[in-house]
């Protein structure tokens, strides 16, 4: 299925926009380096239960309509919409910088994850592997590491994954919001199936690793009754765990989710952004910290009550961001160290 444009919103810091006359042309993939200098994100949000995040990769051709990250692609003088989409920006030497921030003093083996404004796994990771060689320079280091990912591609690197799970904390979590596969394909068009991502969920637990399902986010109106399904296949599965978000709409991602609703959704999109302004406070989205991402009201009220409960049917853990267990890491010996040692 073609990748359906949408309009990107005005970035502000970014120039005139451009009008078509008639249909804009197809939007083709474009590939861009970035040779920034660092590769670590630190994180200050008390919403997240990770302090520090890997981005190979800027933008996603996952395609997400949703996608909070968005509004970062304007920093790079690109738009929110299409351009977040098909124009994706790659960091060559990711694994270098990796090591060089793990070789420094003040690094203490916290938890990296994989990642934040993006998904280290999307289609062109099978050709960059710049995920891959930066898990492995993890191994090498014995850095625990948390993955969240949509995409199957992550099977590919198994063998890296249990090489760290032999000596540190590896945790994965596949994102699936969705159940019904047409509805998925008109809000994360990009995304391999959420049956196949639930194959994704076996095939990795029966490998043995800690493997739970991201049920985010919740898109009120439109994915809620499909909680009790995924909950349930991924427990079959062998997910150990579950979490959830409610459905984030910040700045210009608002534009992008509504023109796509109205665009592949016509009969159900006025009531899902009703539904939304519900969760929300009569808003598109909240944006202070604590509420962001669990709604309020008494629909809300209802969709974490309906999570629980079917997880608790299911024996899956509710994630919470535990206080973490102490750090497996360590710097592997230098050629020089170990000379050192046999002068001894």
């Amino acid at each position: 299925m073609p990748l359906r444009s949408v309009q990107n919103p005005p970035n502000p810091w970014g120039g005139p926009d451009v009008e078509y006359l008639g249909e804009p042309p197809p939007a083709k993939l474009e590939v861009f380096e970035d040779h920034s200098r660092s590769i670590v994100s630190k994180n200050d949000s008390p919403d997240l239960g990770f302090d520090h995040s890997v981005n190979p990769y800027r933008g996603c051709v996952h395609a997400c309509a949703y996608c909070y990250a968005r509004p970062t692609h304007t920093y790079l003088d690109f738009g929110a919409g299409t351009d977040f989409d098909r124009k994706i920006v790659f960091k060559p030497r990711a694994a270098e910088l990796l090591r060089a921030v793990l070789d420094k003093p003040r690094w203490r083996g916290d938890l990296l994850v994989f990642s934040g404004v993006t998904d280290c796994y999307q289609p062109i990771e099978a050709s960059y592997r710049l995920t891959r060689a930066c898990l492995e320079v993890c191994a090498e280091y014995r850095n625990p590491v948390g993955i969240i990912t949509k995409a199957p591609l992550i099977e590919r690197d198994l063998d890296v994954l249990l090489r760290l799970h032999e000596h540190a904390r590896v945790s994965v979590t596949i994102s699936i919001p969705l159940w019904d596969r047409d509805v998925a394909r008109v809000v994360e068009p990009g995304v391999a199936t959420p049956q196949r991502r639930i194959e994704t969920v076996r095939r990795l637990a029966a490998a043995g690793l800690d493997v739970g399902v991201n049920v985010a986010p919740v898109l009120p109106g439109l994915s809620d009754a499909d909680i009790p399904r995924i909950v349930e296949a991924a427990a079959d599965a062998g997910a150990k765990r579950a979490g959830t978000t409610m459905l984030r709409l910040p700045g210009v991602v608002k534009d992008v989710f509504a023109q796509r609703l109205r665009e592949g959704l016509p009969l159900r999109a006025e009531r899902v952004l009703s539904r939304q302004r519900d969760v929300r406070d009569g808003s598109l989205d909240q944006s202070r910290f604590h509420l962001r991402m669990i709604g309020q009201g008494p629909h809300a009220a209802a969709i974490a009550e309906l999570f629980a409960a079917t997880a608790a049917r299911h024996g899956l853990k509710i994630s919470m961001g535990e206080p973490a267990p102490p750090t497996t890491f360590r710097r592997p010996p230098k050629s020089g160290d170990q000379l050192s040692l046999l002068d001894g």
